[in-house]
């Protein structure tokens, strides 16, 4: 059996993976003209670690990562903790570590491990304009005019989706109000306003910051949110300027100002809300990832869902012969879970950002007493994301 795959991000290439798993051939699909990622870092929580351990890729993933030794709430422009919640233990509790990795350095290590399993082939450069479908076989139409023809067709190709819109139609995408910045750092240039080895969200009004250490601790990550309406664009790739990052957190802790001032580059880009789709297959056709349920970064979880997509996609198809079956049981098993992690992320978007003093109470408040007296209650709330696994299905 063959899986042509469109899009050769990491959904796209963890898919390959789980598919080889099964025992299937796999041809990827990549308009870009190389396989990377522009500087950002990735958090991996336990369910998503647990589908790399099911691929043998765990120990290698390991390797190249970050492992925070508690993830914490600060106030932003005192650096104030809020909530402390050590994560060393989870892979006792949850059953997987919780990893921060560079997103080029992971789709390296999967395009690494897809080469040397050799039963795929990735083309880049190459623009998929469509899909076709009869009663034994499927075919991506790329722009020359030529097809790629195989089993199933899997839509892996992201927000802008070709495949999701020939299947459903335009997406309907709501503007949150939302600008994000994000910049990785050398930590040797920032001295003692280097982050702590910890995932740190730190809290301030209409406005919010992550950071995190990448490589082992060479690199500071950061994400910033901002709420602002004078600019609306969804590309990942498109550059703001120090200064206007700088602006945006005035006044913060110097942890966040100096990352601003060393970074060497400033993308920023504008987070749009969406609705759970109804549907997501369409005969041999299946979407995963940020095709069928794109996610706020409020969760850390949008890549993570991903990594789970593909592992029940390539599981149920290998198991059920009948491919229309195994696509709706596929269907079936991540459309409530997906949608439960998408509203999860759009209500941390309200959490992070109160404005008055009785919000930061009410809010924040509780979070200090919980931490004093229940520091548990983080894992516990977790768990069903957390503690989920999809390989033991």
């Amino acid at each position: 059996m063959k899986a042509i795959i469109i899009g050769g991000g990491i959904g796209g290439l963890n898919a390959a993976l789980c598919f080889q798993k099964f025992g299937w051939d796999v041809e990827i699909y990549e308009q870009a003209p190389e396989l990377g990622e522009i500087g950002a870092g990735i958090q991996i929580s336990p369910n998503g670690m647990k589908v790399f351990r099911a691929l043998d890729i765990d120990k290698q993933i390991e390797a190249i990562a970050s492992r925070p030794r508690a993830t914490q709430f600060r106030m932003g422009e005192s650096g104030r903790p809020i909530f402390t919640n050590p994560i060393t233990h989870y892979e006792d509790t949850f059953g997987a570590p919780y990893l921060h990795v560079h997103r080029a350095d992971l789709i390296n290590l999967l395009k690494a491990a897809l080469d040397e399993r050799k039963s795929s082939t990735v083309r880049i450069g190459a623009t998929v304009t469509g899909y076709g479908q009869d009663d034994h076989k499927a075919w991506a139409v790329l722009a020359d005019g030529s097809k790629a023809i195989g089993d199933i067709i899997v839509g892996a190709d992201g927000i802008h989706s070709v495949i999701r819109t020939q299947m459903l139609g335009a997406d309907e995408a709501r503007f949150t109000g939302n600008t994000a910045w994000r910049a990785i750092v050398p930590v040797e240039r920032l001295g003692r306003n280097a982050p702590l080895p910890v995932s740190s969200a730190w809290f301030g009004e209409g406005k919010h910051a992550v950071t995190y250490l990448l490589r082992g601790g060479e690199l500071a990550n950061f994400v910033g949110v901002v709420e602002r309406d004078d600019w609306q664009s969804e590309s990942w790739t498109e550059k703001g300027s120090r200064a206007e990052a700088l602006a945006d957190f005035e006044g913060w802790h110097p942890t966040i100002t100096t990352l601003l001032e060393q970074a060497d580059a400033h993308y920023r880009w504008a987070l749009f809300d969406r609705d759970p789709l109804e549907q997501w297959i369409d005969g041999r056709v299946a979407l995963l990832g940020d095709a069928c349920h794109p996610m706020l970064p409020f969760m850390a979880q949008g890549a993570v869902q991903a990594i789970e997509d593909g592992y029940v996609l390539a599981q149920h198809l290998s198991e059920e012969k009948d491919h229309r079956a195994a696509l709706s049981a596929y269907f079936r098993a991540r459309h409530g879970r997906t949608a439960k992690v998408q509203a999860a992320a759009r209500a941390n978007m309200g959490l992070f950002h109160q404005r008055t003093s009785a919000g930061k109470l009410k809010t924040y408040g509780p979070m200090w007493l919980a931490s004093r007296i229940k520091p548990d209650i983080a894992d516990e709330r977790l768990a069903w994301l957390y503690g989920h696994d999809v390989t033991a299905a």
